[in-house]
């Protein structure tokens, strides 16, 4: 299993420009949703490009009503920083505050007043989530920065975990697994080879009981 991440160099011009652009709070709010890109700083001159899964807001829990973003979990660590790809110029709009390897999710705290919620991204429109598990021969589909917008065949899923025949690669992970416009689940690796897959990721409802366990319960799309 290749995990789905792409690590690039940022130059140090960039990075500093990034990080000390002081006219950010009065620039236009980012649009970010499922299927839009996102840079994670990792230290030094090296960046993760992953793709984020959904936007929203926990309707109860100790984070109760917080702006927040799920990507995969092998895309940063708590305490790094995240920029917009497309919109890097407008700084920091979040930082990781948990990750987990077991289930690969994680959490990105958002920056609300810098940050504008879409629930349409490259082709690709999010009005619900499902957690109820999908079979073959459903459909799937998913918008990553990689890739776009692509689908395939469902070959089985569980309570956990799906293989699809989507076309995946590097930095496509945290992509949005839709059926319809309905949210299934999340991309976080392939298998074999790139496009070729099958594609593997995490279910919708093992994304929510992970969310809720750390107090960011009854999750909705903002």
């Amino acid at each position: 299993m290749k995990k789905l991440m792409v690590v690039l160099a940022v130059v140090a011009a960039l990075v500093s420009s990034l990080i000390g652009i002081g006219s950010a709070d009065a620039a236009p709010r980012v649009p970010l949703g499922g299927g839009s890109g996102i840079l994670v700083l990792k230290g030094g001159n090296t960046a993760a490009a992953c793709t984020v899964t959904a936007v929203g807001r926990p309707a109860s829990g100790s984070h109760k009503g917080e702006l927040i973003a799920v990507t995969a979990g092998h895309c940063g660590r708590p305490g790094q920083r995240v920029f917009s790809e497309r919109y890097q110029q407008r700084g920091q709009i979040g930082t990781i505050v948990y990750s987990a390897s077991d289930v690969d999710v994680a959490i990105i705290r958002l920056d609300a007043a810098k940050v504008a919620p879409v629930r349409t991204v490259g082709g690709v429109t999010i009005r619900s989530i499902d957690t109820r598990p999908i079979a073959f021969p459903t459909v799937v589909c998913k918008t990553g920065r990689t890739t776009g917008k692509t689908c395939g065949v469902t070959w089985f899923s569980d309570n956990q975990s799906h293989f699809s025949q989507m076309c995946v690669i590097e930095g496509d992970s945290g992509s949005p697994v839709v059926v319809g416009n309905r949210l299934v689940g999340m991309v976080n690796a392939y298998y074999f080879l790139s496009c070729a897959g099958p594609e593997t990721g995490t279910s919708s409802k093992t994304i929510l009981n992970r969310l809720a366990r750390q107090g960011y319960g009854n999750f909705r799309l903002a």
